[in-house]
Parts: C-alpha cells; sequence; structure tokens
C-alpha cells in the first residue's frame, strides 16, 4: 500500500518569495503603519481597547499596568509583554505624544531619558479624557469586528475616530521597503481644515494650510522651516521640517527654556562640553542645567565676556549640536481601500472626512434600527393596553398565549414575547402616559435621523458641529511657534579659536609641537635622543602653519591643533604624506594674504602669497621646484613689497642687499629668479651656498650673520653699503665671516 505524501512541492526561490512577500505585507499592514481613519496602529488600537474593556475610563480609578498588558497579549496581541509596555508608555507620554491618549500614574520616563520608566508592575495607567474621541461611538454600529488571533473573542477592526487623529499625535515606524513619519498637529488647526474642506471641497492644499500652519510637537522650540517648503511639503506628503531651540540673555547669560521634539538636554550638555574639551568654543566659559519641577528646560550658558556675540555664538551651536534639529517627514498610512500610499494633506482630509461621514452614517442607521425596534415594541403594548381585558384573559386560559396573541391582535412574535415578559405594575393608567410621551419622542427622533440619512448637506452639518465641539472641548493653543529663519551655519573653525601668540618649532627629524608665546627659547628646548631644533616660525593660533620639506612640497594644518611643546610634539609624517626619503626643511607661520619670499640655497627664489603652501590634503602640494641637491632655505616674511629689501647670504662671505620688488611674485609656485650670483664652479663643487635670507624695512633693517661661534650685526648704514641688483655677486663680508652659517633678522 502507498501512502500519498501531504505536501506540495514547488521551488525554493518561489517559496522564499511567496513567504518574504506575505511577511512585508504583514509588517507594513499589522505593524508599523497607521490606518488613515482613527490614525492608530494594531497594537495602539489594541491597547486603547483593551483599557475601555477593563473600564479604565478617565472617570475611573487606574489599574496597573502590567494588567492592561496582559489582557492586550493575552486576548490581541500576541506579542512580546515588553514592546507592548514600551508602546502603552509612548502613548502616556506629554513630550512624545502632543494629545496624549493615556494617563499614567508613576515613572513613565523624562524628556532627559524617555526609555528610563518604571516596569508595568509599579506603574498605573488609564485613558486620558481625549481617548473619548476614539472610542464613544465603538458600541454604536460604527465599526466591522473581527476574530482575535485563537477566535475565541471579537475585536474592532478600527476605532470610529471623530477626529483626524492620524495628523494630532502622528506616527513613526518602519516597514519592509517603506516607512513613515508624520509629525503631530495642532488639534484646532486640523478641525478647522476638515470644516474648510467640506465647505468647500475644492479647497487647495494652499487654502487648507491657511488653517494648518504647520506641525505642531509637544515642546514649545521654534519651527523655522519657510512657509513655501512647508506647503510643498503638504502638497507632495514628503519633505523635512527644522526645529530650533529657544533662548534669551539673562544677567549676561544666554538661558534656553525649549529644546526641539525628542531632544534631551543631557545629550545638548554633552555635545557642548565635548566642543569646550576640544577648546572649539573659546568664547563660553561655563554650561549648567538648572531644570526643575517648575522649569522643565532650563540651560544656562555663561559666555567669557560682554565682548561676545551671542547670537553668533548661537548660530555657531544651533549648527553644531541638537539645539536645531531636522525631522523628515513622509506622510505614508494605510488609506481606505487598505493599501499603503504616501498622502497629501488635502488627501489625508478628503480620506477621512469620508471615514468619518461613513461612521456618522452608520451610527445613524444603528440608532434608526434601534428607535425602530422600540417603537415596534412599544405599538405592541399600547395595542396590550387597550386589549387588557382580552390580553389577561388569553394568558390564563390558553395553554399557547404567544400564537394566540399574534393572531387575535395582528402582533409581531418579538411584540408578542415583549406583552408575555412585561409585568402587570406596568399595565397602569400612568405607565400608558409613559408610553405616548415615548413613543412621540422616539417619532421624533426617527423623522430626524430620515432628514439626515437622506440630506447630504444636514449631514455634513452634523459633521461639522461635532468637529466644532470636539474642537472647543480638547483643542488647545499651538506651542510650537513657527518663525522663518535661515538654517544655522556653524563658524569656521580659525573663528572658534582664542587668537593667542605661538611658536611652532621644528626638529631635524621632522618633529613639531606650538609653544604658547613668543619669547620662546626653541633652540633650548628638550629633544628626543638624537633629534635636535631646526626651525622656528612666530604667528597665533587662529592662523595656518606651513612645512616645506625636501622636495618643496608644502603642507599646512591649524596652529592651534599642533600638540604642546611640554612634550616632544608629534611626527609630521603623522598628519602629512610626504614623498619616501623626504625630509621637512622649513615652517612658516601666517594669514592667507601674507607674503614671503621663498629659496633655495641654490640662490632662486621668489614672492608668494602664504596662501599658496597650504595644502589641502596629505599629500601636500608641489610649491618650490629645486636644483639637484638643492635644499629649502628658511622662508623671509615681507612686509610691504614696495619698500622692503631682500638680503642674502652665502656660505663664501657675499653678502647682496636689493630691492623685493625685484624679485616676481608666483601664485602657484615654481622655480624663481636668481637672487645672487654664485660661480658655477663653487656651486657644483659644494664651495658656495646661499646661507640664508632676511627681509628688512627700509632704512631700519637690521641682520645678524652667525658664522661657528661669531657673530656680525649689521645695521641699516651697514647694509646700504651691500646693496646692488639682484642677480650680482655682492660685497664680500669682512674677515672672519666667510664661512656665513645663517642669517636672522633682528629689528
Amino acid at each position: 500500500m502507498t501512502l500519498q505524501a501531504n505536501y506540495e512541492q514547488i521551488p525554493l526561490r518561489q517559496y522564499a518569495e511567496r513567504a518574504y512577500l506575505d511577511y512585508s505585507m504583514y509588517v507594513v499592514l499589522d505593524r508599523a503603519l497607521p490606518f488613515v481613519g482613527d490614525g492608530l496602529k494594531p497594537v495602539q488600537r489594541r491597547i486603547v481597547y483593551a483599557m475601555s474593556e477593563l473600564g479604565l475610563s478617565a472617570a475611573a480609578k487606574p489599574k496597573k499596568s502590567a494588567r492592561t498588558v496582559g489582557d492586550v497579549i493575552g486576548k490581541f496581541h500576541p506579542h512580546g509583554d515588553s514592546a507592548c509596555y514600551e508602546a502603552l508608555v509612548l502613548m502616556a507620554q506629554p513630550f512624545s505624544y502632543r494629545y496624549p491618549l493615556i494617563d499614567g500614574q508613576g515613572n513613565f520616563g523624562s524628556p532627559d531619558d524617555p526609555k528610563s520608566f518604571a516596569a508595568m508592575r509599579y506603574t498605573e495607567s488609564k485613558l486620558t479624557p481625549i481617548a473619548e474621541v476614539l472610542l464613544g461611538e465603538l458600541g454604536q454600529g460604527t465599526v466591522d469586528f473581527a476574530p482575535n488571533f485563537d477566535g475565541t473573542l471579537e475585536e474592532p477592526s478600527w476605532l470610529p475616530a471623530r477626529l483626524p487623529h492620524v495628523l494630532l499625535n502622528g506616527s513613526t515606524g518602519i516597514a519592509v521597503g517603506m516607512a513613515t513619519d508624520i509629525p503631530p498637529h495642532n488639534l484646532r488647526e486640523v478641525a478647522s481644515a476638515c470644516i474648510r474642506l467640506l465647505d468647500d471641497p475644492d479647497a487647495s492644499v494652499r487654502d487648507l494650510c491657511e488653517h494648518v500652519r504647520g506641525p505642531d510637537f509637544p515642546t514649545a522650540a521654534e519651527i523655522i522651516t519657510p512657509r513655501n517648503e512647508l506647503l510643498a511639503m503638504y502638497e507632495s506628503g514628503t519633505g523635512s521640517v527644522r526645529a530650533r531651540a529657544v533662548y534669551a540673555a539673562e544677567n549676561g547669560n544666554v538661558v534656553i527654556t525649549a529644546l526641539p521634539y525628542q531632544v534631551s538636554p543631557s545629550r545638548i550638555l554633552e555635545q557642548i562640553a565635548a566642543q569646550m574639551r576640544a577648546k572649539k568654543l573659546p568664547m563660553l566659559e561655563d554650561l549648567r542645567d538648572e531644570s526643575d519641577h517648575e522649569n522643565p528646560i532650563r540651560l544656562v550658558l555663561v559666555p567669557r565676556s560682554s565682548r561676545i556675540d551671542v547670537d553668533e555664538m548661537m548660530r555657531h551651536l544651533f549648527a553644531t549640536t541638537d539645539l536645531e534639529k531636522s525631522y523628515r517627514v513622509n506622510l505614508n498610512m494605510i488609506g481606505l481601500d487598505g493599501r499603503p500610499q504616501v498622502k497629501g494633506l488635502k488627501q489625508i482630509l478628503a480620506e477621512w472626512l469620508r471615514f468619518r461621514t461613513d461612521t456618522v452614517t452608520r451610527r445613524l442607521k444603528h440608532r434608526l434600527q434601534k428607535v425602530e425596534r422600540r417603537l415596534h415594541l412599544l405599538e405592541g403594548l399600547r395595542i396590550a393596553y387597550l386589549n387588557l381585558d382580552e390580553v389577561i384573559r388569553i394568558i390564563r386560559t390558553e395553554e399557547e398565549p404567544k400564537p394566540v396573541l399574534m393572531k387575535r391582535f395582528g402582533l409581531g412574535e418579538e411584540q408578542a414575547d415583549y406583552i408575555l415578559e412585561t409585568k402587570l405594575r406596568q399595565l397602569a393608567r400612568l405607565e400608558e402616559m409613559k408610553i405616548n410621551a415615548e413613543r412621540d419622542e422616539l417619532e421624533e427622533e426617527r423623522a430626524r435621523i430620515h432628514v439626515l440619512l437622506k440630506s447630504p448637506t444636514k449631514l455634513k452639518s452634523l459633521i461639522k458641529d461635532e468637529l466644532k465641539a470636539d474642537a472647543k472641548k480638547y483643542g488647545d493653543d499651538r506651542r510650537s511657534p513657527l518663525v522663518e529663519r535661515e538654517a544655522a551655519q556653524a563658524l569656521d573653525e580659525s573663528a572658534l579659536v582664542a587668537s593667542e601668540p605661538v611658536t611652532v618649532v621644528l626638529s631635524e627629524k621632522g618633529w613639531v609641537r606650538a609653544a604658547k608665546g613668543h619669547d620662546v627659547d626653541a633652540p633650548g628646548l628638550s629633544y628626543r635622543e638624537g633629534d635636535a631644533y631646526l626651525a622656528a616660525a612666530r604667528g597665533r593660533t587662529v592662523q595656518q602653519a606651513a612645512f616645506i620639506d625636501s622636495t618643496g612640497r608644502s603642507y599646512s594644518t591649524p596652529a592651534h591643533s599642533l600638540p604642546s611643546a611640554r612634550g616632544n610634539g608629534e611626527p609630521l609624517t603623522g598628519r602629512f604624506s610626504p614623498p619616501a626619503g623626504a625630509r621637512f626643511d622649513a615652517v612658516a607661520i601666517g594669514d592667507a594674504e601674507t607674503r614671503l619670499v621663498l629659496a633655495s640655497d641654490f640662490g632662486y627664489g621668489f614672492v608668494t602669497k602664504f596662501d599658496t603652501l597650504c595644502g589641502r590634503n596629505k599629500a601636500g602640494k608641489q610649491v618650490l621646484n629645486l636644483d639637484d641637491d638643492a635644499r629649502v632655505l628658511a622662508p623671509a616674511y615681507v612686509g610691504d613689497p614696495a619698500r622692503d629689501r631682500i638680503v642674502v647670504a652665502t656660505t663664501d662671505g657675499h653678502l647682496l642687499m636689493f630691492s623685493v620688488a625685484e624679485l616676481p611674485e608666483l601664485d602657484k609656485g615654481g622655480k624663481g629668479n636668481k637672487l645672487i650670483e654664485i660661480p658655477k664652479a663653487k656651486l657644483a663643487g659644494g664651495e658656495a651656498r646661499v646661507a640664508g635670507i632676511a627681509v628688512v624695512a627700509e632704512g631700519s633693517g637690521e641682520v645678524t650673520l652667525y658664522a661657528g661661534q661669531r657673530k656680525l650685526i649689521l645695521k641699516w648704514a651697514d647694509l646700504v653699503e651691500y646693496g646692488g641688483n639682484r642677480a650680482t655677486r655682492g660685497g664680500l663680508l669682512p674677515r672672519g665671516f666667510r664661512r656665513v652659517e645663517r642669517i636672522e633678522t633682528t629689528a
């Protein structure tokens, strides 16, 4: 006997595709995206419904949150209790929900740490008054009920929201291949827009934005997004909203009183403190958190002095911290057709109004059925009263009085049952008056309902009146002011550094450090074993420091970023990537427009701006073209190119002074022109090189020449004797200085 296999064979690819598609649809429809009708995700809907079933209305006493969570996951939502409880907590946090649906008692977290809430066994909760907007019409035939996960109970497929809750509290969620980011809005503004759309179905998004001016977060931070961007966002359903903290000057300090949505004060303090530790906020001296019960947000920033531009400082902080934050907007939700879609403002409100119209229609029809049933029963009761003796006789004499009553008086089965169940005392004369009064009242209500159902205009008026009533009862003023401002820009790095004198010291092995001040004995500093002083440059911390290697390439870095001179510094090869075998020969520091003379010991040089030396990457840039075996000389700074003089000294004792104006100014570097004449034979044999260059001011210059232990100070009157034209041999120095090692400007 062969057994029939009870399974289906399909390709793995087909199975995986089907399984993933099923999972995707589940996540989209049953977990991540809200429904346009009630604005709730399934877990939120089940929490609110379970609490209403437990009798946890706004007027009731709260119960342990664990009781609610137990009912939710046991009856409707077979998922983890922690995730369910977190969803409950979120709906109870006034700093997370614009209109909280749950009133929590106990620790439900704080703006500083929203996830610091206590365990569900410690907290209690109940519904807030505004939850009535979602639940008030639940038992009036307004929703469809579906079996729960195990088929033992029924749960509502949606809640009959009287307001477009999907916009009031917003929603965030990540599904498969899509996400939603709906910001919260002001109840009064949204209700007003709904009424406008009811009155004018052809109203444009621009018209509706006269009512819905923008999102309304639970915090008082400013929304600085321009109106035209908000309008484009509401038209397309996607965009972004930028919020900025609110601050005020108080006794010379800056006091921040409101932070953007979901930004914690501790995070802001941490971000600012990190910049202070990195010395990127020289204008700020101290910061304090003075938040308390009366002032939930109060962060105090203490400027270093009264001369600090507070607004400029705050603009920098807005750009570099979460004091200004951008929020993505993606109005993606499940529509009335059961499909996810990104919707514009008009589409959302129009679709919700269709939902509301259908809900009100179902409510009226349900009430009409109840009224007509009651009138049917009252009519039977009235017939019984008018024929009371006959009814009593039939009941007393007949074994089955029900069919006899139905036949004798033309009653329906339901009417006959109702008569038989009626107590004799209800047949007194007073009860007849009550029956007639109730009948008249119900007939009047039936007529009113018929009019509403047959007249779309009157139905619209009813919806408008109910919207106005709910807006008046639950609405409040806007919390997030709308103030158009440009997005903040961070200050330039140099503007964030205190301008202080600094001396950059370079060693022979290419190690660098920065010492505070200009009165620094650079050669006298301690150096690593086998290393020694090579060069130094004086400038300020706000300037760039440039280094030139033996191949003529230049590299730059902010002077304030260099290590302190208390230690041995750091190797430049850690910051830059010079060619293999290259060494660092010179250092300079200055502003972008500072002019200086670059030269090689072969006697060629040119004038250039300091900005030419500033390499934009680790590989640097070629600025000085060198002959074979030529070496870079220490740059000489130029004050006034038209009046300054350049002094060139050679190692074989020749000195020449000529005008700086005779040298070309090169913007991209190069080899330059000849500074001083050196015989080719001496140059080739290494007998003569340029020992160094110096720039002096006309009429007041002074240089010092070093030859071994000797030094020679030449004042302006002495230097004039060595004046000449560029590229000449120059004059011969006194005996004893025929082996010059270096030259320095001393005045």
